[in-house]
């Protein structure tokens, strides 16, 4: 009996577990402002554009940023619209866009750089800077994920699914998080964006 009990007690911990690792595929954070101590900053990062560049993240000093790991085959990627739009609108008011291509959820991001920079353009008519395809998962996840995910404001979870986004302010700091269904252009994340220009 006390077997019985021990692995019912297993499964129901097992299961509230799944529950709240669900939750955060969905999960909007946003803490806000800048410059607070204590948080994590992302300017000391190098990066590679798609076209296989150095980039300094400190290069967008004085920019509101909102980083989303993109994929080219999956059911979200119509996101590219809508963060298109969102770049064209804010732009000028300091925003910028920063896609990371990922392959590391069901294979939904397979090409080479130079695919996913002619699908970006010909199919969605991406204007915001594109980077290199890297990792978001695992050991080999890339140095900017791993900062990402070091985050008392947004939460430590992995990376659940392709478009997922990251919302910096002008300071470097990682300030927001939001799901991979959270579109780009919904209420919260525009608020967001909106909120750290202000600031």
């Amino acid at each position: 009996m006390k077997i019985v009990i021990a692995v019912v007690g297993v499964v129901l911990i097992f299961a509230v577990v799944v529950f709240a690792a669900f939750r955060t595929t969905s999960k909007s954070v946003y803490a806000g402002g800048s410059t607070v101590p204590g948080r994590v900053n992302i300017h000391d990062i190098v990066v590679k554009d798609i076209d296989g560049n150095d980039v300094k993240l400190s290069d967008y000093s004085g920019k509101v940023l909102l980083i989303v790991n993109v994929a080219s085959k999956c059911g979200l990627t119509p996101q590219y619209e809508k963060l298109e739009k969102i770049y064209k609108e804010y732009k000028d008011q300091g925003l910028v866009i920063l896609g990371f291509p990922c392959n590391d959820f069901a294979g939904q991001e397979p090409g080479t750089n130079e695919e996913i920079k002619n699908f970006c353009s010909m199919e969605y008519g991406v204007t915001f800077p594109m980077f290199d395809k890297i990792k978001v998962l695992g050991e080999q996840k890339a140095p900017l994920y791993a900062r990402l995910l070091s985050n008392p404001d947004t939460g430590s979870q992995d990376i659940k699914w392709n478009f997922e986004k990251f919302l910096i302010s002008k300071t470097g700091d990682v300030v927001g998080r939001f799901g991979s269904r959270v579109q780009p252009d919904a209420e919260e994340v525009v608020k967001a964006i909106q909120n750290e220009i202000e600031n």
